[in-house]
């Protein structure tokens, strides 16, 4: 992960005004300690008044805490004229095969592509010039994985024009280098840069070598297209990301400095990605087509490609003016502003974190398939907006950049956009890198209170945002450092703020979760629990947890998640619905099963197996009739924090085995395995009674903080006929 070093921009005037301390008459930095609790951390902001610290290499942006406003200047280049004959393209494919290239087995898709590539209509007008690395190996002999090696597809014919010793695809200087040497070389008067393997979102980024085991970031990507843009003279068309969880507003952000458009998608993408054929096929037909009209393309072909392989349910693709992300941007901190000023009332904190909780998100987000805290950016406006002024702005604005979009079933409301939301927070350097791109200092105030909350767990704490403002201004410098080539160079900063955050973890028994009557089982046997007034406050969410005993009783089995309660949020009542129903295999084994997402026709559930001995999740969606669909197995989030992107599909020849989390009775955690299930046709999931037995049933409380609160475990027995009974 990285973290961004912020530069407090403020003019000579204002810091005579105010007092700040600066650089010396001799032009020397003197160093200026920052106010707020953690004095000694190093929060990535300072101040200077000399000519060079007010101008930005990069993007500035600068807030000032008095009136909110924002002011943003971009890079500009010297002189502006298109770099190519009329009609010409010239699309840079950053080609980092990863594991989608590398496996003996389900491998090959970089080659896919560029097959795809190749069979485009020949046109000497149009051509594709690619880079390839970060892989293992190569599903061709075109192509050696001990190397980076530079290709150009043009007229139907791959053509090697250089390469060198392997380098770190993940590194910003490679990309600049890339890019810099291509335009120079094939130049055209469109210009395209297509970013293609995993993608992890704003925080992670994109182009995960397998070697280095290292990624771009955000601000690597930023630091890479300055380096270029300052050797040309117009901007590239579009910038687009082949890859998962790249349509987002912080990477909007980054590429409205050098691109016209930008094209990428909210969620997950299937392994097969873009369909270049008809991206080449179209250029051919149309080569004055501007970005606007190829994002089109891009998009529709795209959609088509998911439904041909059976994976549209999850596909998005968005179409981004990237002029109109300014304004996008101006109105996000207005809105944030507002935001954060409603969170000072603990009861509209409560209300916005109750709705913020249930908004899309993207890339699983849950206990089996890890987190990558992207949220559809237009569902936190809408979650928002009854308790935020400038809500309706920023909706407006989003739109107007937003220009085109698909979606499949599993998204109908998606705005586009995602932004980055702490539904879980996983280590400190997610902050840092959080710190590094996020659009607004209000926001990041939010966020950071929230935080404090969570880590000061119940206790009395007084947040002071005067760590993001020292002097009364917020500000975004992309101040890097630059190499003897010429390129820029982002380096992480070591500063400590967010330290604060240390080991600190779910608790489950979060201290905010409190009782008017605590959980219990009545007469009628009932299992309930009633929320007193700070309890209700604090509360995001309600499931349940059911488990099934080890044959050996000296623990218990955790069979997943499960929405079936009666929830009265007006009383703050809770209890259980059970109705004795779970998923299961053909053979009967129940799979552990993890809500990934509820709309109001059905569920999608995650469930952890072994797949051919390879640990992996299987997809299911079920209708609220009890009707299931097996959509495939999917990795989820690695450890590394990059989305897998090859959803597979399962059939006769696979072998599952169902994978568990399971108990002892201290609570020490273990994986528990089940039994081998050969597949036969196509797979199906039951959705049938529990077989009798004694079973277990928590209710699982989420905290407005991210923590929560999960109930003693109270035995449940579900007869020969399916009834289920507690207090039995």
């Amino acid at each position: 992960m990285r973290r961004l070093m912020i530069w407090l921009m403020i003019a000579t005037l204002l810091v005579g005004t105010i007092g700040l301390t600066g650089c010396s008459d001799d032009g020397q930095e003197v160093s200026e300690s920052v106010p707020g609790e953690n004095d000694d951390a190093d929060n990535g902001t300072t101040a200077g008044n000399s000519k060079e610290s007010k101008e930005s290499k990069g993007l500035f942006m600068q807030v000032d805490k008095a009136t909110g406003k924002m002011l943003i200047r971009r890079p500009e280049q010297e002189t502006s004229a298109t770099m190519g004959e009329k009609g010409s393209w010239t699309i840079f494919v950053y080609l980092c095969g990863t594991d989608l290239e590398s496996p003996m087995f389900r491998g090959g898709s970089a080659t896919d592509d560029i097959k795809e590539m190749k069979a485009a209509a020949a046109d000497d007008r149009i051509r594709f010039v690619i880079q390839t690395g970060g892989t293992t190996f190569w599903h061709n002999g075109d192509m050696d994985e001990d190397m980076n090696q530079r290709f150009v597809i043009e007229g139907g014919k791959l053509i090697k024009v250089e390469e060198e010793e392997r380098v770190s695809m993940g590194k910003s200087s490679t990309l600049a280098d890339f890019l810099k040497w291509g335009v120079r070389n094939f130049a055209a008067e469109k210009m395209g840069v297509v970013l293609w393997d995993h993608g992890g979102g704003s925080i992670e980024g994109v182009c995960y070598d397998e070697y280095e085991e290292e990624c771009l970031t955000l601000r690597e990507i930023d630091a890479a297209l300055l380096s270029v843009y300052k050797t040309m003279t117009d901007k590239f068309e579009f910038v687009g990301m082949d890859a998962c969880l790249m349509g987002t507003a912080e990477m909007a952000n980054i590429a409205a400095s050098y691109a016209r458009y930008m094209y990428g998608s909210e969620e997950m993408e299937p392994g097969g990605g873009w369909d270049y054929t008809d991206i080449g096929n179209y250029l051919a037909r149309n080569p004055n087509a501007d970005g606007a009209e190829l994002g089109k393309i891009v998009s529709d072909s795209y959609l088509a490609s998911c439904k041909k392989q059976g994976d549209s349910e999850i596909a998005t693709m968005s179409v981004i003016d990237l002029s109109k992300v300014d304004k996008m941007v101006e109105s996000f901190n207005t809105f944030a502003k507002s935001m954060y000023d409603s969170a000072a009332n603990s009861v509209t904190f409560s209300a916005m974190s109750k709705k913020i909780k249930k908004i899309d998100n993207f890339g699983g987000n849950n206990k089996s398939e890890g987190y990558t805290n992207m949220v559809d950016y237009g569902g936190l406006l809408t979650a928002c907006a009854d308790y935020t002024t400038g809500s309706a702005e920023a909706l407006a604005a989003l739109r107007d950049c937003v220009i085109y979009s698909v979606h499949g079933s599993d998204h109908p409301n998606v705005s586009g956009l995602a932004i980055y939301y702490p539904l879980e927070v996983q280590t400190q350097e997610e902050l840092k890198t959080f710190e590094s791109v996020c659009l607004s200092p209000y926001y990041l105030s939010y966020v950071d209170k929230r935080t404090q909350g969570f880590v000061s767990a119940g206790e009395d704490y007084e947040y002071d945002d005067d760590t993001w403002f020292p002097g009364g201004f917020w500000s975004w410098l992309t101040d890097y450092d630059e190499d003897e080539e010429g390129d820029y160079e982002y380096e992480e900063d070591d500063g400590e703020y967010w330290s604060y955050l240390g080991d600190s973890g779910e608790t489950g028994q979060s201290p905010y979760i409190t009782f008017y009557e605590e959980p219990q089982v009545d007469e009628d046997g009932i299992y309930y629990f009633i929320l007193d007034d700070e309890g209700y406050e604090n509360t995001a969410d309600v499931i349940a947890y059911v488990y099934t005993l080890t044959d050996d009783g000296e623990g218990y089995i955790e069979i997943g998640e499960t929405y079936d309660l009666e929830a009265d949020w007006d009383e703050g009542y809770f209890a259980d619905a059970f109705d004795g129903y779970w998923l299961s295999l053909p053979d009967g084994q129940n799979l552990a099963t993890y809500i990934v997402d509820t709309t109001d026709d059905y569920i999608i559930y995650s469930s952890p197996i072994l797949l051919n001995d390879e640990e992996t999740n299987l997809r299911i969606r079920q209708t609220y009739d009890g009707a299931t669909t097996v959509e495939g197995a999917w990795d989820g989030i690695g450890n590394n924090g990059i989305s897998s992107r090859n959803i597979v599909k399962i059939g006769t020849g696979d072998t599952i085995v169902p994978m568990y989390y399971s108990y002892d009775w201290d609570e020490e955690e273990s994986v528990h395995y089940g039994e081998e299930y050969d597949v036969e046709g196509k797979l199906r999931v039951d959705y049938s009674p529990l077989y009798e037995g004694e079973y277990l049933y928590s209710f699982c409380i989420d905290d407005v903080y991210g923590d929560y609160y999960m109930t003693d475990p109270v035995a449940f027995y579900v007869g020969a006929d399916g009834e289920v009974m507690f207090g039995y």
